[in-house]
């Protein structure tokens, strides 16, 4: 089977993610047919960079003809933007007082207070020519949820004269590209989108339909979690920067690559999210940001010695999609590495996601299906029989592969018994607690093995005294095991009161003469 596999030791984020496909092999040109096929005002720059001695490929989406800023420092270069252009304003408008004031003494100074945040200088002229300098204090008060999406597109409020500007819907807002101050005219646009405006772009685009609906399903989970951490409903979130164009370029063009690149499974490493805090539309939050964590949940996840946001909520809102399952680095013959890097470049620490293409080994050595189990182990010494043989048939019912006591002899010369359970990975630690809470053993071993296990299927046979279960095992197209369930027999003997034995040697007989003709 083919797999990918992310090693997400420096976190993920979506322009990681889309330089790692390029890197592994999707062609630049899968991207760039997308981005059309949105309809979109942006196009890609895509580089070769270093991070720590590591060469990466660096993918940006240009939009408005801004780059993705980091989130610190876009709210550094957003309040010193912001602090400038009220410098600005102030100065502009002590210049313009101070000539009034010499040009006309007489002159009426007015003072409008709006509930002022920004304050603007107008001069209006009168029918009778005398000139008056206004101050106009405007308040905007934005009753709207913010999400810690890295910083995106710009997109500058523009609000009509002498109004407060009132949202009551909530917003999933990534903040801006760069820091650009209100601008008040006489029009009045929103950069924010629902999730029915991003629904509509992409089933719009010319790309596959699985793509659309991988795309689509990204956003709604993107949605989903900041639903959640601000208690509203998943159709009233906005998205600001998260739905302005760079970031449906990067969610769709995720979704398109990832089909491109071919794989059955994706599968994901735990994540080094970082570690910190970062600043926020509504202040200062730790690192991870709410929706982040609420979209890596059930994933493994650990900070490392880089106190910065190294997962993004985009980046946790595609690994949440598209990864099966977290693990660390399966046995596959690789084909082909890749590696995306992030804006910022650590000392001593690859600023890369790494992306990992191959077949499982096991299919490409071994001519019968293998698959990767978890054995656990513990020896007891001290329980009596009864309660080793509960264990072993509530371990069968907890999911358990199979579950087998072999008799041993402990220190101090103490008969015991081994007690070995064969699992799933996955339901490794559920049957390990069991353990320990069934048995009275004090600790569990636990290893992975490779198993060589033959496709199985069950058919019926019809014996004279009810039907029989048998139990087939198939080896390069052939049969080369049979045998009747167990139960079945066992089930049929108690009720017809006839051997086990003769049970299990008619239903063999049945089978081969249905076999045979």
């Amino acid at each position: 089977m083919r797999i990918a596999y992310l090693e997400c030791f420096s976190g993920i984020s979506g322009d990681m993610f889309l330089g790692a496909l390029i890197d592994a092999g999707v062609p630049p040109e899968v991207f760039t047919r997308t981005v059309e096929a949105l309809g979109v005002d942006a196009r890609l720059e895509i580089s070769r960079v270093n991070r720590s001695g590591i060469s990466a490929t660096k993918l940006d989406v240009i939009a408005a003809g801004e780059k993705e800023l980091p989130r610190e420092e876009f709210w550094e270069k957003a309040l010193s933007n912001q602090q400038s252009a009220l410098s600005n304003q102030e100065s502009a408008l002590s210049t313009q007082q101070s000539a009034v004031s010499q040009a006309r003494p007489s002159s009426v100074e007015h003072s409008h207070s709006h509930g002022a945040e920004v304050s603007h200088g107008h001069e209006h002229s009168h029918g009778d020519g005398e000139s008056h300098s206004h101050s106009h204090e405007h308040s905007h008060s934005h009753e709207t949820l913010h999400s810690q999406t890295p910083p995106r597109a710009a997109v500058p409020h523009e609000h009509g004269h002498g109004h407060s500007d009132d949202h009551a819907d909530s917003h999933s807002q990534t903040p801006p590209r760069a820091a650009v101050p209100h601008e008040h005219g006489s029009k009045h646009t929103h950069p924010h989108r629902g999730l029915k405006e991003i629904r509509q772009i992409i089933q719009a685009a010319s790309i596959s339909q699985s793509a659309k609906d991988r795309a689509i399903r990204i956003f709604e989970a993107l949605g989903a979690a900041e639903a959640k951490v601000h208690n509203t409903d998943i159709e009233k979130i906005h998205f600001h920067e998260v739905g302005a164009i760079d970031a449906i370029v990067d969610i769709v063009c995720a979704s398109v690559g990832a089909e491109a690149l071919g794989v059955e499974e994706w599968i994901c490493s735990p994540l080094n999210v970082g570690g910190g805090t970062v600043v926020c539309a509504h202040g200062a939050f730790p690192i991870p940001a709410p929706a982040t964590l609420e979209l890596l949940k059930n994933a493994p996840v650990y900070s490392g010695e880089i106190q910065k946001e190294l997962v993004t909520p985009t980046g946790a809102a595609i690994v949440s999609v598209l990864a099966s399952r977290f693990s660390q680095f399966p046995t596959m013959k690789t084909e082909k590495i890749g590696y995306g890097a992030g804006t910022r470049n650590f000392k001593n620490s690859p600023n890369v996601l790494r992306l990992t293409v191959g077949e499982t080994a096991t299919q490409q050595e071994s001519p019968f299906p293998m698959e990767e189990i978890t054995v656990l182990e513990a020896n007891v010494d001290d329980m009596t029989p009864q309660v080793f043989g509960y264990v072993m048939e509530q371990a069968l019912q907890n999911g358990a592969l199979d579950a087998f006591g072999t008799p041993v002899q402990m220190k101090k010369s103490r008969p015991g018994m081994l007690l070995t359970v064969l699992c799933r990975t996955e339901d490794s630690q559920r049957l390990t607690k069991f353990i320990l809470a069934e048995t009275t053993t004090l600790g569990v071993r636990m290893r992975r093995e490779n198993r060589a296990a033959l496709t199985r299927r069950h058919v019926s046979v019809t014996t004279k005294w009810g039907e029989v279960r048998m139990k087939l095992a198939n080896l390069n197209g052939s049969i080369s095991n049979y045998a009747p369930e167990y139960e079945d027999c066992r089930q049929i003997a108690k009720e017809k009161k006839v051997p086990l034995k003769t049970v299990m040697q008619e239903a063999i007989k049945v089978y081969l003469e249905d076999t045979n003709g």
